[in-house]
């Protein structure tokens, strides 16, 4: 018997998905402490006016972001599984997505200029807009780890840096300092972790050199982009059904409500860490054994995996209902009292997520991204009228959170039929 459970605890950590989701699971633990401690200390250090316009240019720059790296990321980690090139592979994508860092980060500033007329709300979004390429360099490393099975050099340098960022905010109990300023230390702290990605996570794939010496011609950036349209509506897509209330919120309601929703939105986005980071190695093995053929095979992983998926949207929600009221304002403080009330709210999507978001890797496995691109479209028009219509009437954060959550329901039901 002794024997047995040695040689099934030997085989579970000789594992590529557990080694990697649990090397995720364990850093992005350390990582969600960090950045959850980050957000606290802002939200209680600076005045909710200040905090809100923040939040604003920095969910405006992340709006902007799912757009910029047109949406390729899941077809470079399918790509190039079964390329004959792997360099020529990397560094194409590499600098196209350094292409299209640079243009996003115009659009970043224009758009914050036609929606807003507030100062700080601009010189905010002129320094976290910068991020964008950034992020899209570090984006497309990231990718190679995950084709390569080697995130734990991710997790490791994103710890790194949210160590980091967790000291730059604590520093604000010793020198107080605007959000100006954070924002440009932001940027310092970004480069940082730029250069370890280029250095360390790359595996020697990637270097200044051979970036330089590739050449990569405007005609080939958007033929690939035109080849892989649904990929980059579904990268976008995805990301302004969670995003966009913020911009909906601080246009139709007060810019509080924004502190409100950014509150409740965070704490669901911690409690989905865990799908997603084990989805990066789950979507890998779908694409390895759709590609083999063994459908059986695919479908009883399949149906493995979504059970997990089902008992921890269960768990989380039934947590999150319990102790939401007593958690939230012992962090935030009383002044985001009513931020534990919409937590709830938000709250109802964790039970549909995990699945829907396992069902969208699946559908993409199986070269049909089209069909989730449609999927996703749908869905989003679905949440942002129904946003527009409930805080028109209802004039509360609430019409938002039950937006999303009727959004996932009904194409969670859809998709399960397709």
């Amino acid at each position: 018997m002794s024997n047995k459970f040695t040689a099934r605890i030997s085989s579970l950590y000789s594992n590529k998905l557990f080694k990697n989701s649990s090397w995720g699971i364990v850093s992005q633990g350390a990582q969600t402490v960090l950045m959850s401690l980050f957000f606290v200390i802002l939200a209680r250090k600076y005045s909710t006016e200040e905090f809100s316009k923040y939040i604003v240019a920095t969910v405006l720059y992340q709006l902007i972001t799912a757009f910029s790296t047109m949406g390729l990321s899941q077809w470079f980690v399918r790509e190039i599984a079964v390329t004959k090139d792997r360099n020529q592979l990397v560094n194409k994508f590499l600098k196209i997505q350094i292409y299209f860092g640079l243009f996003f980060y115009v659009v970043n500033i224009g758009t914050s200029l036609a929606i807003y007329s507030d100062h700080l709300i601009y010189m905010l979004s002129l320094f976290v807009g910068i991020n964008i390429v950034f992020d899209n360099i570090i984006n497309a490393i990231k990718c190679l780890n995950i084709a390569d099975f080697e995130q734990k050099k991710t997790f490791v340098i994103l710890t790194i840096e949210s160590v980091l960022k967790f000291l730059m905010a604590g520093a604000l109990f010793v020198y107080p300092f605007s959000t100006i300023v954070l924002s440009i230390g932001l940027i310092l702290i970004r480069f940082i972790t730029l250069n370890l990605f280029l250095k360390v996570g790359s595996s020697s794939t990637v270097s200044i050199k051979s970036l330089w010496a590739h050449k990569t011609s405007y005609q080939d950036v958007w033929h690939l982009v035109f080849l892989n349209w649904p990929f980059v509506v579904i990268g976008g897509v995805s990301i302004i059904n969670w995003r966009v209330a913020n911009i909906l919120i601080s246009k139709m309601l007060t810019i509080s409500d924004v502190a409100t929703y950014e509150i409740g939105y965070k704490i669901f986005s911690i409690a989905q860490i865990l799908p997603v980071i084990v989805s990066t190695t789950v979507f890998p093995v779908l694409i390895k054994i759709y590609n083999e053929g063994d459908m059986q095979k695919f479908s009883a992983f399949y149906r493995k995996i979504n059970l997990f998926y089902l008992l921890f949207g269960l768990l989380s929600f039934t947590f999150i209902y319990s102790f939401a009221d007593f958690l939230v304002p012992l962090a935030f403080g009383s002044k985001y009292v009513l931020a534990a009330y919409q937590t709830k709210y938000i709250f109802l999507t964790i039970l549909i997520f995990p699945t829907a978001y396992l069902q969208a890797n699946m559908i993409i496995a199986m070269n049909l991204e089209k069909k989730d691109m449609l999927f996703n479209i749908i869905m989003m028009c679905i949440n942002v009228t129904a946003c527009v219509i409930g805080l028109y009437y209802w004039r509360s954060v609430t019409a938002v959170s039950c937006s999303i959550f009727l959004s996932f329901l009904v194409f969670h039901i859809r998709r399960m039929h397709c």
